[in-house]
């Protein structure tokens, strides 16, 4: 047998952390643990470094972290001094320090008891406390842990803390890029390059979730030392958990989640009234009963026509309005077919407005939309070109009336859930024929593709960034006819080539989707583990870069 080691093959492991014995790992990751890729990515590494029978040292913003069921202790700096609680037996402690309420982050949100301010948008008084604040909690928490080895996630200002808490101690670290702070923060704002070399300067790897990420970091720094210690980190999948199942199998989950988040919106509603429907004071929270009804009606829809999903940050870079653009072609050739936006985030309210303006006709609606872009979700104007083309087309054409025939379907047919826990993601996608991810912004990795993959369900992807690299790994095992099914070209005509290529999906032989869908499967359980993204980042932060692969 093979063990997967960062996504490689490797024989034996005889030099590699799998065969050492156990190590205490911190990983400064300093957000929450739920939602977003980066805060799904350490909380399944935090489990399986745990599995691996590590010590696990996590400090985050989570305020929540004892209903995790990997962590065993608590600590906070909330009463002036850390104080750690025992929650469970078990050797994962999450330290949340006192950042005095004000949390940077890459894009504009809503945080439960904090103020979360875009990078650009702090002063260096404020950037500077922050980092104090950080670097001591992690100092003070290495003097009393004995740390082995160490991880910072995000390009700034993770590697920053590490590097200054760390200073004078021989503790090594590495660094996780997931792509945000590097394109939304440091490469369009050069104030924060001298936080990001400071934290790479000492790190022993560096790692990425493709070449597209390296070469771009590589660019931005323009550190030389930077590509020899460049070493490719994918996230893993639980593939335990995300896994076909046979749709009464499935339907019957989705059911019981209904009801579990139906029967959770009832006891808030019975302990403080209206709470359950109230909106929720963070855009991680949840209108319990919305989602309940939401799920319910996922149920009932996948009985009457095929479900797509879309899995992602509710922003105008993760693409939503090229799908909900293009779901009109689609309904036009699959009446039937339903789309599940799964996600939470800014642009919530202007998705409602999509939808409304195209079952209404109202097409000067979306122009207008389209003309405002980021503006909807409280960024700056600017326009969605890809879409007003779109719309230019259709007049031109002669395919408005279609269209908007088609369109009328679309109150019908698109559900929005709101946040889903990622646990409860692998309910619903194995119920899913296809999942489309339209980022238009750079993506380090394609997490939901793969994740999707692993449940039978086709993800459709850009043809960009690590999102490419993805879809080239999950189409190899692909029947020929469907291989160029698995992604797209952001280009003029993308809303077109989104629907062509999912009524293609849904129109060929079921036989051949049977073995699209086993392939995928099979991909996925060969190429991803997260406990070989546990031995990667154990073998990164010391430094081993013989054991790892380059991104090629």
């Amino acid at each position: 047998m093979f063990e997967y080691f960062g996504g490689r093959t490797v024989r034996g492991l005889t030099s590699c952390s799998s065969k050492l014995a156990a190590v205490r790992v911190l990983v400064f990751h300093g957000y929450l643990l739920r939602g977003t890729g980066s805060n799904v990515y350490n909380v399944n590494l935090a489990a399986a470094l745990l599995a691996l029978g590590h010590e696990v040292h996590l400090v985050c913003q989570e305020r929540h972290a004892r209903e995790f069921d990997f962590v065993g202790a608590v600590g906070d700096w909330d009463a002036g001094e850390l104080a750690v609680t025992r929650v469970r037996e078990l050797s994962c402690t999450v330290y949340r320090p006192d950042i005095g309420g004000l949390l940077p982050v890459y894009v504009a949100d809503r945080y439960e008891a904090l103020e979360a301010r875009p990078f650009p948008e702090l002063t260096d008084i404020q950037l500077e406390r922050y980092l104090r604040a950080n670097v001591c909690a992690v100092a003070e928490v290495v003097s009393r842990s004995n740390v082995d080895v160490a991880l910072a996630n995000h390009l700034v200002l993770g590697p920053a803390i590490l590097a200054r808490a760390l200073s004078g101690t021989d503790i090594p670290y590495a660094i996780k890029v997931h792509g945000s702070a590097l394109e939304y923060t440091v490469k369009p704002h050069p104030r924060f390059l001298p936080y990001a070399r400071e934290g790479i300067a000492s790190a022993k790897t560096v790692l990425v979730g493709s070449r597209h990420v390296a070469e771009s970091l590589w660019a931005a720094l323009e550190v030389p030392s930077l590509p020899a210690r460049t070493r490719l980190g994918t996230p893993g999948v639980d593939v335990s958990r995300f896994r076909p199942r046979e749709r009464a199998g499935a339907l019957a989950a989705v059911r019981a989640l209904a009801e579990r988040i139906a029967d959770e919106a009832q006891r808030l509603e019975t302990e403080r009234p209206s709470s359950a429907r109230a909106a929720p004071e963070s855009a991680f929270g949840r209108d319990y009963a919305a989602a309940a009804a939401a799920l319910a009606e996922v149920v009932v829809s996948a009985q009457s026509g095929p479900l797509i999903a879309f899995v992602g940050k509710l922003i105008v870079s993760k693409g939503i309005d090229l799908l909900l653009a293009s779901w009109p072609l689609v309904l036009d050739r699959v009446p039937s077919a339903r789309l599940v936006v799964i996600g939470f985030g800014a642009y919530r309210a202007a998705v409602e407005r999509w939808i409304d303006a195209l079952s209404s006709g109202e097409l000067h609606t979306l122009r207008a939309l389209a003309a405002m872009g980021r503006a909807a979700e409280g960024g700056p104007r600017s326009s969605l070109g890809l879409v007003l083309s779109f719309l230019e087309r259709l007049e031109a054409t002669g395919q408005r009336e279609r269209y908007l025939a088609a369109a009328r379907l679309m109150r019908e047919r698109v559900i929005l859930t709101g946040r889903v826990e990622h646990d409860e993601l692998a309910d619903i996608l194995p119920l899913c024929e296809a999942i489309v991810v339209p980022s238009t912004f750079p993506e380090s990795f394609g997490m939901v593709a793969v994740e999707a993959a692993a449940c039978g369900a086709l993800p459709i992807s850009a043809a960009h960034s690590g999102l490419a690299e993805v879809s080239r790994t999950l189409a190899q095992g692909l029947p020929e006819p469907l291989r160029e099914l698995a992604s797209f070209p952001v280009g003029p005509d993308v809303v077109e080539s989104i629907a062509t290529r999912l009524t293609g999906w849904l129109h060929a032989p079921l036989k051949l989707r049977n073995a699209a869908r086993a392939a995928l499967v099979q991909t996925v359980a060969e190429r991803y583990s997260w406990a070989g993204v546990a031995r990667t980042v154990i073998a990164a932060g010391r430094g081993e870069l013989e054991v790892l692969d380059p991104p090629t």
